[in-house]
């Protein structure tokens, strides 16, 4: 078990929060139980992911998508209104990890992405210090209907892909979640693939203009690695009980 100052002080040290200029607080956003001896992990605090953890007997929940966004309506009412109250009900902690957790080396969503894809990354692209975008290579060259395959089979979700299935991939980068904006910047890289979440209109033309492949393999998707990669480490290191909750978002 561990104390839930513990837990924060630790997560925070390790996700180096005080590095990033977010869109939200990371950290703890609901006060909850001093003491953790369960933490369940999930992507997004939905009410679904609350439910499941309260029946899961959770002490503290652990997610990429907390609440409280820049531009938020910061009352709480209506949809946040009833997580809140649910969580303060049953005096569940929430904490929530946005960019820090894209970014951790090992644990972070790119990281794990990697691992789960077998991409060797070659280095970091994206914006100065909060660069959480990763480059790098196939261990051996794949034709891009066959990367679309391996994407789907990895992910449990066969991603859209903007490009010719013939075409031959060595090279690739990628970005969990919704960073269609790094399609320029991985155009510059000069990598023959772009991978991420989602993907917009504009985002077909210059790939086809471009000859750079698109791939979105889903927001939801790409980014469950990550939370239950960190979830995972937290409970071996505090000796507590971890399970990570899948709620199924096809986006």
């Amino acid at each position: 078990m561990a104390s839930l100052p513990d837990l924060l002080a630790y997560t925070d040290d390790l996700l180096e929060v005080y590095r990033f200029k977010d869109y939200c607080p990371n950290g703890l956003q609901v006060e909850g139980r001093p003491v953790i001896h369960k933490l369940v992990s999930g992507v997004t605090a939905s009410l679904a992911l609350i439910d499941a953890a309260i029946a899961a007997r959770a002490d503290a929940l652990l997610v990429h998508h907390g609440y409280f966004w820049r531009n938020e309506q910061p009352c709480l009412v209506g949809i946040k209104r009833q997580r809140v109250m649910r969580l303060f009900a049953e005096q569940l902690s929430l904490l929530a990890y946005h960019l820090p957790l894209d970014a951790h080396p090992v644990y972070g969503n790119n990281a794990q992405l990697a691992e789960l894809l077998g991409l060797v990354v070659d280095g970091r692209f994206g914006q100065g210090e909060q660069a959480i975008g990763m480059h790098g290579h196939l261990p051996q060259p794949l034709k891009a209907t066959e990367l679309a395959q391996q994407i789907g089979k990895r992910l449990n979700r066969a991603p859209l892909h903007i490009g010719e299935g013939s075409a031959v991939i060595n090279t690739m980068a990628w970005c969990s979640g919704a960073a269609q904006e790094y399609l320029p910047a991985a155009v510059a890289l000069g990598v023959d693939a772009f991978l991420t979440g989602e993907i917009s209109e504009w985002c077909v033309h210059t790939a086809r203009e471009t000859g750079v492949h698109f791939f979105a393999a889903g927001h939801h998707a790409t980014e469950r690695g990550g939370v239950n990669a960190l979830g995972k480490h937290l409970a071996q290191h505090f000796g507590f009980d971890h399970q990570f909750i899948d709620i199924d978002n096809p986006v």
